[in-house]
């Protein structure tokens, strides 16, 4: 049933907007045909109740000896007279006093005569007449194939001479018939309210999807583009806010930005100063430790450069095969084959990034792997709507609590803080940052047997 519904907004409104139509036509159908019955059982009644008051009074009229004549005329398949001593109405008060007295009054006697009426529910079916023709009884028979509920009723009334008139009729429910009329008119306006409703549903769902792929594009780190309002009023509110937002956001990280590369550039004259009167130092070893700190914090400034050039989005976005990206990476390291396997991959791989920004968070991964493991095997293939590059090495691998801590700045798990075999902690954070503005995502796992294994996921 999932599968069958809709799934974007346009289809679901119009989808719930038809089956409520269909829903409601069905209800007046049903109160339409209910009010037809009535009023047929009603003329049916009607129609039964006048014919016992005129032969009532016909009888009352004519002499004894028509009385059977008269009976046997007046019977139908529906509708049986007979005369009798005593009432088919055993008593009166069954809620139909005012029926009975419109039959009396119809009669004219003077005094008015007593009527019983009596109404129920009758399930089974009437048999044919007593003496009704065979070719009769057989029509009877035939309009009668199944049981068909219906309403009995009853009426006794008293003759001057004594006797009564009982008479028994049935009002069969009538069999519904679906109105062609009905189902055309239905059809004529769900084609006109869907039209109607499937365009005016496209000045609204037409902006959502225009906002949605600006969304998507600027979450991948594409430059800010306002959109221009159109559709509702709130649809125009929205989007408003969203160029907004798009603005704050991008003036923020550039602030930011430029104010970290700003405050690395300026480090740089002092750290290089302080490297010089290093130099003038006589005593060697109290030299060589200021050297070794003034190199360690004069790397710590290139990196959190690398980390601002990484977090500024003024490099181009482009259409690049990924696969054919990596392979290049490896060439311009021209490491041994040993060392850096590249395993191929099948067909082309386009995504959309910065490929300067790209190389870089690869190579870091890749000189990662070399340096801990001694050796990295790249895997780089299409998983569904996205692109995976895998980096594995079999080094230490990383404690299972700190596979998410390791992207945090400056973290180092390695303790000795040698520059040579820890770096200065920002690697992982530059590449993690690269690949979220391009809307993808890097993952560290231990791999089985020992080694870390680098994932990065991109966007197809």
């Amino acid at each position: 049933m999932r599968r069958l519904f809709p799934g974007s907004l346009r289809g679901q409104l119009l989808l719930l907007i038809l089956l409520t139509l269909a829903v409601a036509q069905a209800l007046v159908a049903w109160f339409f045909a209910d009010e037809r019955e009535m009023a047929l059982r009603t003329a049916l009644g009607q129609e039964a109740t006048s014919r016992a008051a005129n032969v009532a009074r016909l009888i009352d009229e004519a002499p004894e000896d028509l009385h059977a004549s008269i009976l046997r005329a007046a019977d139908s398949p529906l509708v049986r007279f007979s005369l009798a001593l005593t009432p088919a109405v055993d008593h009166a008060g069954h809620g139909t006093e005012l029926l009975a007295g419109q039959i009396a009054a119809q009669i004219g006697a003077t005094p008015l005569p007593e009527v019983r009426l009596e109404l129920h529910q009758a399930d089974d079916q009437p048999p044919p007449m007593p003496g009704m023709p065979g070719q009769m009884a057989q029509m009877h028979r035939a309009m009668q194939p199944v049981p068909i509920s219906s309403v009995e009723m009853k009426i006794s009334i008293a003759m001057a001479n004594g006797s009564w008139l009982n008479v028994l009729t049935r009002f069969h429910r009538p069999p519904y018939q679906l109105a062609w009329t009905a189902v055309a008119t239905f059809g004529v306006s769900a084609i006109l309210i869907g039209a109607t409703v499937w365009i005016a549903l496209g000045q609204l769902t037409g902006p959502l999807r225009g906002l949605a792929r600006s969304a998507e594009e600027f979450g991948r780190g594409a430059e800010a583009r306002a959109i221009t309002p159109s559709g509702p009023d709130e649809m125009r509110s929205l989007t408003v806010a969203f160029n907004q937002m798009q603005e704050r956001i991008r003036r923020f990280v550039d602030d930011r930005t430029r104010l970290l590369a700003a405050l690395s550039h300026d480090l740089r004259s002092p750290l290089t100063a302080l490297r010089v009167r290093a130099e003038m130092v006589e005593e060697d070893e109290t030299r060589e430790r200021i050297i070794a700190t003034t190199e360690e914090m004069q790397e710590m400034v290139e990196s959190t450069l690398a980390f601002a050039r990484g977090v500024s989005n003024s490099e181009p976005v482009e259409t690049v095969d990924l696969a054919e990206l990596v392979a290049a990476l490896v060439a311009d390291m021209d490491a041994p084959a040993d060392v850096v396997k590249l395993h191929a991959s099948s067909g082309s791989i386009p995504v959309r990034l910065r490929q300067t920004s790209m190389r870089r968070t690869l190579r870091n991964l890749i000189e990662n792997a070399v340096r801990y493991g001694g050796q990295a095997d790249i895997r780089v293939w299409r998983d569904g709507e996205s692109a995976r590059v895998a980096v594995e090495d079999r080094g230490p691998g990383i404690p299972e609590d700190q596979l998410e801590h390791v992207f945090d700045p400056f973290v180092r798990l390695e303790t000795s803080r040698s520059r040579d075999t820890g770096g200065t902690g920002l690697g992982l954070s530059i590449a993690r940052t690269i690949v979220q503005s391009h809307g993808g995502d890097i993952s560290l796992e231990n791999r089985e047997g020992g080694g870390l294994k680098a994932t990065v996921t991109l966007p197809v």
